[in-house]
C-alpha cells in the first residue's frame, strides 16, 4: 500500500511533530510512508469564511499532489472533514468537470489518522507505553462531523501503562471554532472556561484530541490559569514507548 502524510499547514507551521508522530506509528507497524513536497493548505480557511471560488486551486493542488496514493493519512480530524464534506462541492460548484471527476475518485482515500488505523489496517494496538493519566476531548470535527466515535479511545485503551480517565462534559465544544475564536471571543472564552474546568476536574496530567487547533486553545487557557496539565495529540501519545526495551 502506498501511504501519504497529509500533515495540514497548521500541524507543518506548529506542531511539526505530530506529523513525525504519525510516521512513527505506521512505519512501527511495518508500513512505509511519504511526504509529498507539493502538498499546501486544504483550503479551509478560505471555504469557512466566504472565499470559495478561491479555494478551488487548493483543491485542484491536493487532487493532483495525492492522485497516485492508496491512502491519504492526516493527523487532523478538520481538514479530513474539509476534504471529504467539502472539496466535491467545490470541484462541482467552482471547477472543470474533470476536477470534480478526480476528487471524487480521491476523496474516498482520505483517512484521519485514527481510522486508518483501525478501519483500513484493523489495529487498536501499535505498541505504546505512556505511564500517564491521560483524558480525551473529542473535536467537533471528529465527533460531529467524521463521527469517529470510540476509535480513538480504543487505541488509548491498548496503551500500555497509561491511566485514562474520563472527561466531563466531553462532547462540548471547546469554543474554537476557528474564525469563531476570534469573531465571537466572549461566548468563546466563556465555552473554554467551561471546557478547561471539565480537564481540571478530570484530574489527568495530560489532554489529548484529534486535532491540534482544539489543542491550542484549550492549552492556552490551561496555561493562563497557571495549570500543569500538558497537550499532547493522540499521535504523539501513539508514538510514545516511554520504558520499553
Amino acid at each position: 500500500m502506498r501511504i501519504a502524510l497529509f500533515i495540514t499547514c497548521f500541524n507543518d507551521t506548529m506542531f511539526p511533530g505530530t506529523g513525525r508522530a504519525v510516521v512513527t506509528v505506521l512505519e512501527r507497524l511495518g508500513h512505509a510512508v511519504e511526504f509529498p513536497q507539493e502538498q499546501t493548505c486544504c483550503g479551509q480557511m478560505h471555504f469557512n469564511t466566504g472565499y470559495r471560488p478561491d479555494t478551488v486551486p487548493l483543491v485542484a493542488r491536493f487532487a493532483r499532489t495525492f492522485a497516485d496514493y492508496d491512502a491519504v493519512v492526516t493527523p487532523s480530524a478538520s481538514c479530513a472533514g474539509m476534504i471529504r464534506e467539502n472539496h466535491p462541492v467545490l470541484a462541482q460548484d467552482h471547477g472543470p468537470s474533470e476536477l470534480h471527476r478526480r476528487v471524487d475518485d480521491l476523496v474516498p482515500r482520505v483517512y484521519e489518522f485514527t481510522e486508518f488505523l483501525t478501519d483500513v489496517l484493523g489495529t487498536t494496538d501499535v505498541g505504546a507505553r505512556f505511564p500517564h493519566r491521560v483524558t480525551y476531548h473529542p473535536t467537533c470535527h471528529s465527533l460531529r462531523g467524521l463521527r469517529l466515535g470510540d476509535r480513538p479511545l480504543r487505541l488509548l485503551r491498548t496503551v500500555q501503562d497509561i491511566d485514562l480517565v474520563g472527561l466531563p462534559s466531553a462532547d462540548s465544544c471547546c469554543g474554537f471554532g476557528g474564525t469563531f475564536a476570534v469573531k465571537n471571543a466572549e461566548t468563546s472564552s466563556a465555552m473554554l472556561a467551561d471546557k478547561t474546568q471539565g480537564v481540571l476536574d478530570s484530574g489527568a496530567e495530560i489532554l489529548c484530541a484529534a486535532d491540534n487547533s482544539c489543542l491550542m486553545h484549550i492549552g492556552g487557557g490551561l496555561s493562563r490559569q497557571g495549570s500543569t496539565v500538558r497537550t499532547m495529540h493522540l499521535a504523539e501519545i501513539l508514538a510514545a514507548a516511554e520504558g520499553a526495551a
